[in-house]
This record gives structure tokens, sequence and C-alpha cells, in this order.
């Protein structure tokens, strides 16, 4: 069973940096891809960014400059580096691991249970 654990949410104010992490129970190298997601009271999950087994990266627009994403094989664990932080980063932050491509029959998704982030001063 794969367990995803983030953590490293707070409350912070505008303009200020958080660094999150994800720890995985074992090692991420064999996960395709891995990435951060938010959700806001009231507004659908959404994509803060991605990377693969392969390093390339992705980032939604809204964050893109701000915030990096990265992994520590080593040490199984993924990181979302944030900086300038404004209020609408305020989200619940989620941790997500794909062991494959969506087209392979079969592919398993991993979540792990979030973590708060509050910008506000």
């Amino acid at each position: 069973q794969v367990q995803l654990v983030e953590s490293g949410g707070g409350l912070v104010q505008p303009g200020g940096s958080l660094r999150l992490s994800c720890a995985a129970s074992g090692s991420i190298f064999r996960f395709y891809v891995m990435g951060w997601y938010r959700q806001a009271p009231g507004k659908q999950r959404e994509l803060v960014a991605t990377i693969t087994s392969g390093g390339s990266t992705n980032y939604a627009d809204s964050v893109k400059g701000r915030f990096t994403i990265s992994t520590d094989n080593a040490k199984n664990t993924m990181y979302l580096q944030m900086v300038t932080l404004k209020p609408e980063d305020t989200a619940v932050y989620y941790c997500k691991a794909d062991d494959g491509p969506a087209w392979v029959p079969g592919r398993t998704s991993y979540w792990g249970q979030g973590t708060q982030v509050t910008v506000s001063s």
C-alpha cells in the first residue's frame, strides 16, 4: 500500500515563502509522474505542478516563476517551494503520484491527505 504524507503547510503573510514536502513510502523513482494539486473553498481541485521520472516539469500559469517542484529520490520525497505567496494561493495542497501513464490499463493514482496553506495578513 502506497502512502503519501504532506507536511509544511501553515499560515504565512502575503509575499512570504513556504516549502511543502510529500514523503512517500518506499522509492519514488517507480512513479511515472508526481505532482501537486490544490483546492480552495468552493472551487474545483486544480493542478499546480508536475514532475516526471525524467525530471520534466510543468506549472500552472498562476504559479509560474513563483513555485518550484522538485524531488529527492534518496529521501523518497517531493517538494514544492513556494515564494511570493499571494492570498489566492490559499488552499489545501495535495500530493499525487501515478505509477504509469493514463492510457495503461490498471494505472493507479495515489493521493496524500492534504496540507492547509493559508496566505493572509
